[in-house]
């Protein structure tokens, strides 16, 4: 066996719910899961290990991928000024359940966000980190949520070109208002952000119905014919849809319907922050019943005040008072963030959405997954890398494993 470890408990195998699973791990990968009787089958020689490990009480799911969170624990991946006080939102996370992390930046100088997307990729090169994603500064003033109205610029494709280079290869997404001028087509920041790795993520906006759908046709092209070598994914994104966007009114439709369109036609993949304070459950269910799971993806948004105490934080250059559990700017009512963990929101699609468990979860592994460009995470299929949550009949984390080693 030698490092090997066994883990016996119901599983969550893609859509089909184990009651006496296995999961093996052999270092950080995972080399069995299934049914004991399946698994003891194809793999004899583990039968006895198998046998003398005793089933623990939970559900085992994938760890979780998280791909829009600001920080956690007390710390702010757009305030953080070295490794130990990222490191601090990672595992606030991490011990939660989500084993991928993307840590966001918000708007801010461009020496600020040159000198956060540096330290933050030396976290992706240890593999603390999934990526980066910047949010913004190329956003809408009128839609700017928490977002800091000083720092806002027109979208600039060199600043662009030098965080992708700042990020060393780890930048995801950037959020971008679809409404400015070299948001999107030939010598715009989207086309940077495509031949440099990235994917642009449509947003904080106040766009019509024509901006929004020109750059989601713009997009589909481009992804489709980037260099598969270096393209992350065929799959722009949208910044936690219905958040930080014109709302959807019959005769001033903005956005939202063509976000909602594109995806149900296999375009973006829409960002929704199911913690129940962003959104009412029913909204998100409405949005998975219409285009489906593959084009969701769950995320927190969260901020340093995940995990928590009610009080004062920092968001960037934004002063946010929390009360209550609900992140809002020091200066004015906008939201700034969220303060639930990733599993959270699975339990709130669940519990208060209807949504399948096998959907929720999905939305929260694989389709992160899938705009990382990744097959090696959010899931607990062999061959893939050790993480994996052990969550109570309430979907309560009770012990997390990540790259085979158990979180503490």
């Amino acid at each position: 066996m030698g490092n090997d470890t066994v883990l016996r408990a119901a599983l969550l195998l893609g859509d089909d719910l184990i009651d006496d699973g296995v999961l093996i791990f052999h270092g950080d990968r995972i080399v069995a899961s299934g049914s004991v009787t399946q698994v003891t089958a194809s793999h004899p020689h583990l039968c006895d290990a198998i046998n003398q490990t005793q089933p623990m009480d939970g559900t085992l799911l994938p760890g979780l991928v998280d791909v829009h969170c600001h920080g956690g624990g007390g710390e702010s991946f757009p305030n953080a000024l070295n490794r130990e006080q990222a490191m601090v939102a990672v595992m606030e996370h991490r011990r939660h359940g989500t084993t991928s992390l993307v840590a966001s930046c918000v708007t801010a100088s461009a020496d600020i966000l040159r000198a956060r997307g540096a330290l933050l990729a030396q976290l992706c090169d240890s593999g603390d980190l999934a990526g980066i994603h910047f949010e913004g500064p190329f956003v809408s003033h009128e839609r700017k949520g928490a977002q800091d109205p000083t720092y806002i610029i027109a979208p600039d494709p060199q600043l662009t070109r030098e965080l992708i280079a700042a990020g060393g290869g780890h930048v995801v997404t950037m959020t971008l208002a679809p409404e400015k001028d070299k948001s999107y087509g030939p010598g715009s920041v989207a086309q940077v952000l495509i031949e440099g790795g990235a994917l642009p993520s449509w947003g904080h906006t106040d766009a019509a119905p024509e901006h929004a759908r020109a750059a989601l046709e713009y997009s589909r092209e481009a992804l489709a014919s980037a260099d598969t070598r270096v393209r992350r994914s065929a799959h722009a994104t949208i910044t936690h849809l219905f958040n930080g966007m014109r709302p959807l009114h019959h005769r001033d439709p903005g956005p939202i319907m063509e976000f909602v369109s594109d995806a149900a036609r296999g375009g973006a993949i829409l960002e929704m922050i199911c913690d129940n304070v962003h959104l009412d459950p029913a909204i998100v269910r409405g949005v998975w019943e219409t285009v489906g799971r593959d084009a969701c993806v769950l995320i927190t948004d969260a901020m340093a005040a995940a995990g928590m105490e009610d009080g004062h934080y920092q968001l960037g250059p934004q002063a946010v008072i929390v009360k209550d559990g609900i992140a809002r700017l020091a200066e004015g009512e906008s939201i700034a963030g969220g303060t639930a963990h990733l599993i959270d929101c699975v339990r709130v699609a669940v519990e208060q959405a209807g949504i399948p468990l096998a959907d929720a979860v999905h939305m929260a592994t694989v389709s992160g997954a899938r705009i990382l460009g990744r097959t090696d995470i959010g899931n607990l299929e062999v061959g893939s890398y050790a993480d994996a949550v052990l969550v109570d009949d309430t979907l309560h984390p009770v012990a997390v494993w990540h790259r085979g080693r158990i979180v503490q």
